[in-house]
């Protein structure tokens, strides 16, 4: 089953993990440790991000080291970037009532 990528990044771990591997890939049992957690809960967390293509596996010798994947997370990004531009229209004209209104009470 493909997860949904806002599944996937609502979890604070799985965001923690992906702010880590954002800075270098490690290993599962990297991450464990990190998170005191066992190994075969991070590989839970791991499997959610990997079916998301939001990390990507590279084998290493016996290592397995995940690495973050940008593209994934600027497809999200773009999605997002519609409704940001909508917000910052509105924010904007309700500053401008907001600034109108204050005026009025001088």
């Amino acid at each position: 089953m493909k997860q949904d990528i806002f599944q996937a990044i609502a979890d604070p771990t799985r965001r923690a993990i992906l702010a880590f591997v954002a800075i270098q890939a490690l290993t599962p049992s990297a991450m464990a440790e990190k998170f005191d957690m066992s190994r075969q809960a991070v590989s839970k967390h791991i499997k959610v991000l990997q079916e998301c293509q939001l990390i990507t596996p590279e084998h290493s010798g016996r290592e397995i080291y995940y690495h973050f994947n940008p593209k994934k997370m600027q497809e999200l990004d773009q999605w997002l970037h519609q409704f940001r531009k909508n917000w910052e229209t509105q924010f904007n004209q309700l500053d401008t009532i907001l600034l109108t209104l204050s005026k009025q009470k001088k």
